[in-house]
């Protein structure tokens, strides 16, 4: 059951990117490889080995050590610029990316739909065109809908990567593969169980959903990761509910933190909405996509990662709080975009939980 998926737990931007990367990083399997669900809607970022920065929106952050294969299944949603653009940017091994013909190419005139039909002032939504490609693809073809859905197999510029991406896939994983499946956006994004329709994404984020868009079976996957931030962020405008919201300054203020941490979004580059730590969210998550591990992330808005094995401190404090919110342990955390630090170590665990 060589497949491992990470989601986010919140409303987007919790550093699945960063997390893909490490489990990637921490494969032994003979093959890796990352697939991409959802769209270009959301970004994620990752540093590779060099240390270089990547915000993407279509290439897996789990890929930007460009040594895995990369797939886009046939539940994914293809800005081709955006990907060709990304493509150059990393200048990734052509032979190494694999799309399905049955994957969902967005066009001009979806993304124009979305703006017209206000998504983008009324519920925050990046314009991107995946809603509209996917009410194209719901539709089929019927005569009173305006949008008409478009495959990968009919867009010469993808020729060279398509294959049946299941059946690779399912081929790999007979020769022991790990793969690793990259989520989108965030639980409390879900369009049906998270809780704050219709301020909500066009699909549902869970680990399930993310793996019916692989297209593969539910006993292929041993590992479903969690990613969670200490402050969650939901984008700018009317985009939702954001319990006990609060603001960068205060945070920063909190932390003794002497300079901006105000964060933008990836796509829109609008200034994110703030808040505090709101276990209730956190948990819908947990019992929707019954995790074998949670990360927490941006923990460095808490404190410095020195003070993790220190019993007294705000760190070791504030996860053991979470912790007990959530009812549930935390395996990993993050003080920064460029790794996660174990907390089952003994000397961590001995800390946080004496």
């Amino acid at each position: 059951m060589p497949v491992s998926i990470v989601v986010g737990g919140q409303f987007g931007s919790e550093g699945k990117g960063k997390v893909s990367l490490e489990l990637v990083r921490m494969a032994t399997a003979p093959r890796v490889a990352v697939v991409r669900v959802g769209g270009p809607n959301s970004g994620h970022t990752a540093y590779d080995r060099s240390g270089q920065k990547f915000a993407l929106r279509q290439l897996p952050a789990g890929a930007v050590d460009r040594n895995v294969d990369v797939v886009f299944p046939a539940g994914s949603f293809i800005d081709l610029d955006v990907l060709q653009d990304e493509i150059e940017l990393l200048d990734y091994p052509r032979d190494r990316i694999l799309i399905s013909p049955y994957a969902n190419i967005i066009t001009p005139e979806q993304k124009a739909w979305e703006v017209d039909a206000g998504l983008v002032t009324g519920i925050g939504s990046t314009g991107s065109g995946v809603g509209a490609a996917i009410m194209a693809s719901v539709a089929r073809e019927a005569a009173n809908f305006p949008l008409q859905r478009h495959e990968a197999q009919h867009c010469e510029p993808l020729e060279q990567y398509l294959c049946d991406t299941t059946l690779k896939m399912r081929q790999w994983l007979n020769g022991k593969a790990r793969i690793v499946i990259e989520g989108t956006q965030g639980f409390g994004l879900s369009l049906y169980d998270g809780g704050f329709w219709p301020k909500a994404t066009s699909r549902c984020t869970t680990a399930a959903s993310a793996l019916t868009e692989t297209g593969l079976s539910p006993i292929d996957v041993d590992e479903v990761v969690l990613v969670l931030r200490s402050f969650p962020i939901r984008v700018a405008g009317m985009s939702g509910p954001l319990p006990n919201e609060t603001s960068w300054e205060e945070i920063a203020k909190s932390a003794g933190i002497d300079r901006s941490i105000r964060e933008f979004t990836t796509v829109t580059k609008n200034l994110r909405r703030v808040g505090e730590f709101d276990p209730d969210v956190v948990k819908s998550a947990i019992s929707a996509n019954n995790p074998t591990a949670i990360v927490l992330n941006h923990m460095d808005y808490i404190g410095d990662e020195r003070e993790i094995v220190d019993q007294s401190s705000k760190v070791t404090e504030f996860i053991s709080r979470v912790e007990d919110e959530v009812a549930a342990r935390i395996a990993y955390v993050g003080f920064s975009g460029k790794a996660i630090i174990d907390l089952r170590s003994a000397k961590c665990a001995a800390a946080i939980r004496a």
